[in-house]
């Protein structure tokens, strides 16, 4: 890999470790379809990994501060879309009885 290198990368991020993480998360973020941070046309890498550590060199993608927050927020939002989907079939059970009684 020659760009972005490895310097300028530990400068962002304070272990290879810490990078390796960083930079999966994001390159995973990508291939689900994340807005890109950079304009895509002025990545240098074609794959997603590369560009997740061209993002890290430039300072747009940084290790989050307070992680437990975070993940209390994932949590939250994943029991919203659990409750959702209950209410969903809830509202769908009650419409199929509703219509077997018609």
């Amino acid at each position: 890999m020659l760009y972005p290198s490895i310097d300028s990368l530990l400068e962002q991020v304070d272990s290879k470790y810490s990078l390796v993480i960083l930079a999966s998360k994001r390159a995973h973020e990508l291939d689900e379809g994340a807005q890109p941070m950079i304009e895509p046309d002025k990545f240098v890498s074609v794959k997603n990994v590369g560009r997740a550590l061209e993002e890290i060199a430039v300072g747009d993608v940084v290790i989050d501060p307070n992680p437990e927050l975070k993940r209390e927020l994932l949590r939250r939002q994943e029991e919203e879309k659990k409750a959702l989907k209950r209410r969903e079939h809830q509202e769908l059970e009650a419409r199929i009885q509703f219509e077997k009684k018609m």
